[in-house]
């Protein structure tokens, strides 16, 4: 669950804290896939700072439903990253201390396991598609 101070930020501050990024640094270089992974074992999570979430406040269920027009599929590193849509309707906002990059990070919650996944903030991705 996400802190209730936090900021929402929306398609626009992603696409405006992509920009302003310098990444990667050697701080956050072990997250190296487009798309989402699997936040890697030895990566230090205190080189990333918290700055909001997308997550809309009292939405307690917010839709499963996917965003992609052009075919592609939750693990690809084109997939277009749509705030109003599953997961990222479920992400907290995260920089890297030492180059600004945004990440956008999210638990998945599976029958038998729960996996931090994370994904960088690509500005050419993002998009504001409502539901």
């Amino acid at each position: 669950m996400s802190d209730p101070c936090l900021p929402l930020l929306n398609a626009d501050d992603l696409i405006r804290l992509a920009s302003a990024a310098s990444g990667p640094c050697p701080l956050c270089a072990a997250i190296s896939a487009r798309g989402w992974e699997s936040v890697p074992g030895a990566f230090d999570r205190k080189a990333l700072r918290q700055l909001g979430t997308l997550r809309q406040p009292g939405d307690e269920e917010p839709t499963l439903q996917e965003h992609h027009p052009a075919g592609t599929n939750a693990w690809s590193g084109d997939a277009p990253i749509a705030p109003a849509f599953f997961p990222y309707n479920r992400c907290d906002v995260w920089e890297c201390t030492g180059c600004r990059r945004p990440f956008l990070r999210y638990t998945e919650y599976g029958g038998y396991y729960v996996e931090e996944r994370i994904r960088p903030v690509d500005a050419a991705l993002v998009v504001d598609s409502p539901l």
